[in-house]
């Protein structure tokens, strides 16, 4: 017997995890535009080698055993009649409702259309892009933008790489000065031109960008890795704008609940529990959710336990590839110093498969 009526609305990293862990004590439903999984990790290496254009997507179809998954765009959530209203104007009805949509990122790392094939095809052009240019500009130097310099390096070594960072320091963001001097060292010793302390914008020509010194860079290609946005326009867009911060997040209390919503909960890159909007961090909150959402849809919330509370990790550990076969790893350290962990681990715990089996495997899925 189950629970109630869950609806995730999302099918990301922390939608998928925290509708698997409900599988068996709830009637689940994730909705999602997509219609398979968008492995995000995996997106920066297929955006530039066709080889990896299909690894990125992984069917829903063995995410849940007994609750199902629809394709479709949420429109609202009504909390008086306690629906989930889509755009087709199917409405769902809710126990409790997950918000987990997630965050958009520039490309290459973003799912272009609604269906898989349209996304394929906006690798494919990527990749054509990446093949025949003679000067590619990545803007941005944190981890997104090293990996995804590295990356463009790596399958073009005859073409002219940029990379260009507004900080003094690559990967200023992992509090590791270590840290960003490798990258440094290791972009330059495959010579990519890396200008620190260089905030760009398009400049007036087509092809051209400034820097804030009002220097121009002439580049056929560019790529921007310059943050994300969380997707909640359609939040905004339904009246519920008072649910969120001043940068778009979710507002959420330390049980991941919206404020003065019980029954309504938000997961993931979209909330505004952590600064950290890594995989880690939206595994973590699906988790406690599920784990608060089950025992609420049994009762037990009101009765003698309270919600456990989401601590965010501080410091927690950062992978960054050059590729396959090299990275680095940012391992926070007791004392608050961190360590910069060797090419070895990296490829181990990341670069070679871009922790493509392990989410194959978090949606049902063998590795292979």
């Amino acid at each position: 017997m189950r629970d109630g009526e869950v609806v995730v609305i999302g099918g990301g990293y922390a939608g998928v995890r925290l509708a698997r862990r409900l599988d068996a004590v709830a009637r689940v439903t994730v909705v999602d535009r997509k219609d398979v999984f968008f492995h995000r990790v995996a997106a920066l290496r297929a955006g530039v080698r066709p080889e990896w254009s299909a690894t990125p997507f992984i069917p829903y179809d063995r995410l849940l055993r007994n609750g199902r998954v629809v394709v479709g765009k949420a429109l609202r959530i009504d909390t008086e009649r306690r629906e989930v209203v889509l755009a087709t104007g199917e409405q769902l009805p809710y126990d409790v409702v997950v918000i987990a949509t997630g965050a958009d990122y520039p490309e290459p790392a973003r799912f272009s259309g609604a269906t898989t094939a349209e996304a394929m095809k906006s690798f494919a052009s990527h990749q054509r892009k990446v093949a025949t240019a003679e000067h590619v500009l990545v803007v941005g130097g944190g981890p997104s933008g090293v990996e995804l310099g590295a990356e463009i390096r790596l399958a073009r070594p005859d073409a002219r790489v940029t990379l260009a960072h507004a900080g003094p320091a690559l990967l200023d963001t992992t509090g590791s000065e270590r840290a960003g001097r490798r990258a440094l060292a290791w972009l330059e010793s495959h010579d990519v031109e890396v200008r620190l302390d260089s905030f760009m914008s398009p400049g007036n020509d087509f092809g051209t960008y400034r820097d804030a010194q009002g220097g121009l860079v002439h580049a056929d290609l560019s790529f921007w890795a310059t943050g994300t946005t969380p997707n909640t326009l359609w939040l905004r867009l339904a009246g519920l704008g008072g649910w969120l911060n001043a940068a778009g997040h979710v507002k959420v209390d330390p049980a991941l609940r919206v404020d003065g919503r019980p029954d309504v909960y938000a997961v993931g890159d979209v909330n505004d529990a952590t600064a950290l909007k890594i995989t880690p961090a939206a595994h973590a909150q699906a988790d406690l959710a599920a784990h608060n959402i089950r025992a609420q849809l049994r009762g037990t919330l009101r009765h003698r336990r309270e919600p456990r509370r989401y601590r965010p990790a501080e410091r927690t550990p950062i992978i960054v590839p050059f590729g396959q076969s090299d990275g680095l790893t940012v391992l926070p350290v007791p004392g608050g110093d961190t360590a910069v962990l060797g090419g070895r681990t990296a490829v181990l715990a990341k670069a070679r498969t871009l922790m493509t089996p392990y989410m194959r495997r978090q949606l049902g899925y063998t590795a292979a």
